[in-house]
């Protein structure tokens, strides 16, 4: 990637019934341009939206690419990759941090009926994980094996891209003022 080259990080802080949707735009360096935030519903259905807002709302045409902390955030209100790819035409990649078999079962433990079709719909539809370790790597609109390329680019100090580091902290930090203080 060329240096100046910008990621927005997505990132959600969940509350009791709300969840806080940050945006850190960051170059490929670090450094952190500029910071948006939103809420979703715990447990709705409402999170696509909400990140096709926020980057709506950033309006920046320097974000090359959108990097997303997970698929299922406030509890299983679940994203779809393909929606937002086209709601924001450029690149999506989500990332993941565990081992895991799958959601199908937590799903079907959790939900049941149009809940349940609905978001079993939207999980199968997002395209397979790829990378050998975590970060484990979901991509729409870009070569999965680039996308874990740019995932590693991206990680500076810890095991986790930059700007889904910095955009988790903003998340925090929007649902902590917006709660006052636990």
């Amino acid at each position: 990637m060329k240096p100046g080259s910008r990621s927005l990080g997505i990132a959600f802080s969940d509350g009791d019934d709300r969840s806080w949707v940050a945006g850190a735009l960051v170059r490929t360096n670090g450094r952190v341009d500029d910071l948006v935030g939103g809420t979703c519903t715990v447990g709705g259905t409402d999170a696509t939206a909400a990140v096709v807002e926020l980057v709506d709302r950033l309006d920046r045409e320097d974000a090359r690419r959108l990097v997303i902390a997970g698929i299922a955030p406030a509890w299983f209100n679940l994203i779809d990759l393909e929606a937002v790819h086209e709601a924001v035409d450029r690149p999506v990649i989500a990332v993941s941090f565990e081992a895991s078999p799958g959601l199908e079962s937590a799903l079907r433990e959790q939900f049941d009926g149009d809940a349940l079709g609905e978001r079993l719909a939207t999980y199968r539809s997002l395209p397979d994980r790829h990378g050998s370790t975590a970060p484990f790597v979901r991509a729409v609109g870009i070569d999965p094996e680039r996308a874990v390329e740019i995932v590693a680019e991206l990680t500076i100090d810890d095991d986790r891209p930059e700007p889904v580091r910095v955009a988790k902290q903003a998340a925090r930090a929007f649902r902590r003022f917006s709660t006052g203080p636990t």
